[in-house]
């Protein structure tokens, strides 16, 4: 009888995301993260003087700091395709370059969260032109997707992002 119930509710999600490729809605997403670990695909973006591009973030989940632009995989998508998607997405030029390599592996576990608790993190070295300037019309500095060029590690990264400060 358990079984019955279950597959009905699973048969009610299917009919909500016939195509999970595209996207989830975000209650499915936020319970499907507290069943399984999330892939997520970070980059770290430098240019010729080894400054790095970061984006402010400001969220329930992660909290308020610059952090490496990033997305999580989705269903049947290729990490190259994530990869490219997030650079259109958070950095809007196509002129970012990448390793297909991970340069990083990590596994961020944030005890105490319910929802998008678990990740499974790639890091991908890429490289943008120095003369590249982020379109942040209308933004302010402390405006989530505000895009900065950094020479060295700002204070106040992302707690989660503490594992790449090697990198930057």
């Amino acid at each position: 009888m358990e079984n019955d119930e279950l597959n009905q509710a699973i048969a009610v999600l299917d009919r909500h995301v016939p195509y999970p490729s595209a996207g989830l809605p975000d209650p499915m997403f936020y319970f499907i993260s507290r069943m399984t670990p999330l892939i997520n695909v970070d980059l770290l973006i430098k240019d010729e003087g080894n400054r790095t591009l970061l984006a402010w973030r400001d969220d329930r989940f992660s909290g308020r700091g610059w952090h490496l632009p990033g997305g999580i995989i989705r269903f049947q998508e290729r990490m190259e395709t994530r990869l490219h998607k997030v650079i259109e997405s958070e950095i809007g030029t196509t002129g970012v370059t990448f390793d297909p390599t991970p340069i990083a592996f990590n596994e961020i576990i944030i005890p105490g969260y319910r929802d998008r608790g678990h990740f499974i993190s790639l890091l991908y070295r890429c490289y943008l032109h120095a003369s590249f300037v982020p379109a942040n019309d209308g933004l302010l500095p402390t405006s989530p997707g505000f895009l900065r060029w950094y020479a060295t590690c700002p204070e106040n990264l992302l707690g989660f992002h503490d594992i790449y400060r090697q990198f930057l």
